[in-house]
This record gives C-alpha cells, structure tokens and sequence, in this order.
C-alpha cells in the first residue's frame, strides 16, 4: 500500500515538472519570438531612418543645383535647403521609433511638394531669362554694329574738324620791314642808315578765308635787333608752357577779307646790322622775315 502511494506521488510531481517544462519551453519561446520581433523592428526602424535621409539629401541635392544657377530666387531657395538640412541633423540626432520616423517622413513629404513647386518657378524664370538673353543678344550685335558705325563717324568727323581747322587758320603774308626818318615837318623819309633812323615800320597782310572765324584778331609782334635785344615793350605773355616776349601787339577786326596791317615801332640809336621780325599768332610763329641797316 505504500509502495502504491509513493508511486501516485512520484507520477504526480513527474506531472508538475512535466507542466512546468511544458510552461517554460513556452514561455521562452515567446522571449525568442519577441526578441526577434525586436531584432526585426530595429532593422526596419534603422532602415526607415537611412531611406529618409537619403531622400532628404537628394532634395537638398536639387536645391544646391538650383541655387548655383544664381536666379532671382536664390534668396528663397536658400531659405528652403536650409530647412532640409536643419531637419536632416534632427533626424540624425533622434534615437528613431516608428511614430518619429513618420513625422520626419510627413515633414519630407511636404518639403518635397514645395520644392517641386520652387523648381516649377525656376523653370519659368530661365525660360524667360533664355528669351531674354537672346533678345539682349540681338541689341547687342546692333548695338555693336551701330558702335562701329559711330567710330567711324567719330573719326570721319575728326578728320573733317581736323581739315576745317587747318583750313580755318588765317595766313599772314607780304611782312616787310623799313627804316624811316621821320622829319620835323612830319613827314617820314625810308632809310637803311642805324644813324638816321628813328623808327620801324612793319606791314603784312592778312588773307581772305571765308569759312575762318570773323572777329578781333590780335598778334604778337617781334623784333630783334643785331645784338639779340627785343626791341619794344619787351613784354611777356605765356600760352602753355610757352612764352614769348614780343615788341607790341596789333588788334585786327577781321571779317573774312583780305585785310593789311600797318605799325610803327619808334626807336633810337638803332644798331648796325640785321634785324630779324617774327609774327606771332598767341604761339604759333606765322611769319617771319629780315632787314639791314648800315
């Protein structure tokens, strides 16, 4: 009876264990399950999270290519990568579940479908640059042509002022020079003596130019004696870097016609020799001749 009872026990705690292993193979087999359950959302989080940041640098990608193109949307391109890349950094410092990963996949989604709408813009506004380009070309070339044609008539013009110019200056000639004694009574008398003279007398004349400016034309006039002294006022009068130191002036009222001028320079104790008269026009020398005395 005994040995009986012991053998009920025994099978009975044989069940317990047999329920327990039963229980435990169970019960690990859900800590297998969910482990890998665990295991395979951690992948597909990882990946998720991968596949969203590829995508975010492939938009921004598209901006930096847009913002090299230098339009006039540049300012609002900038604005809208800097976004991208703001939220990439979000996403890169996030430790990722399933409910972030689908906000970082909504905000994509939307920045996406604004830059399409951005890109939509640039494609216009570089069409109408291309037509524009083309159109500046066009005035270009006839803005070139018509510059070309302008230096030419710049110089044809310069050539024509250039001829006007030297067709305009007036011509002194006919200088001569005399000696004369001039007399009590009054009346002067030529002499080529030093010992009677008592004045010069210089005369040239002016020619006829029609297209030369009419007006008051004054010349300087020089006259030099056998010892190099400018006889006269010995004046000065600089033009440029030039100066000249002349005898007298003569103002001349000239009106386009042949016109002669006559004057006198007093004097005493002329020297022997040649004297040497130059004509002055401001500067520029216009004629020149010589006389003696004995």
């Amino acid at each position: 009876m005994e040995n009986q009872n012991n053998h009920s026990k025994l099978k009975a705690i044989i069940g317990i264990l047999a329920v327990l292993l039963i229980g435990s193979l169970i019960y690990i087999f859900k800590l297998t399950s969910d482990a890998k359950g665990l295991e395979k959302n951690v992948v597909e989080i990882k990946s998720e999270k991968e596949s969203v940041l590829k995508d975010l640098a492939d938009l921004k990608a598209t901006y930096d290519a847009a913002i090299a193109e230098n339009t006039s949307m540049s300012d609002e391109l900038i604005a809208e990568r800097d976004k991208v890349v703001k939220l990439m950094a979000d996403l890169k410092a996030s430790k990722g579940d399933n409910a972030s990963l689908q906000k970082y996949r909504t905000q994509y989604k939307a920045m996406e479908q604004k830059m399409q709408n951005l890109m939509q813009e640039v494609e216009v506004l570089k069409k109408q640059n291309q037509t524009l380009t083309t159109s500046l070309d066009s005035t270009t070339v006839v803005l070139e042509d018509n510059k070309k044609y302008n230096q030419v008539l710049v110089g044809q013009n310069e050539e024509l002022s250039k001829t006007v110019e030297l067709g305009s200056k007036l011509t002194v000639s006919n200088l001569k020079t005399a000696a004369y004694k001039q007399r009590s009574s009054g009346k002067q008398i030529e002499t080529d003596k030093s010992s009677r003279a008592d004045l010069l007398q210089i005369v040239f004349t002016i020619a006829e130019n029609k297209i030369a400016k009419s007006g008051d034309k004054t010349y300087y006039v020089q006259v030099i004696d056998p010892k190099n002294n400018v006889l006269g006022e010995k004046a000065t009068v600089s033009f440029g870097d030039t100066s000249l130191t002349y005898s007298f002036t003569t103002t001349v009222k000239y009106e386009n016609k042949s016109v002669n001028v006559k004057e006198q320079l007093p004097g005493k104790d002329f020297a022997k020799g040649t004297y040497f008269v130059n004509v002055f026009d401001k500067g520029e020398l216009v004629s020149k001749s010589s006389f003696s005395l004995k």
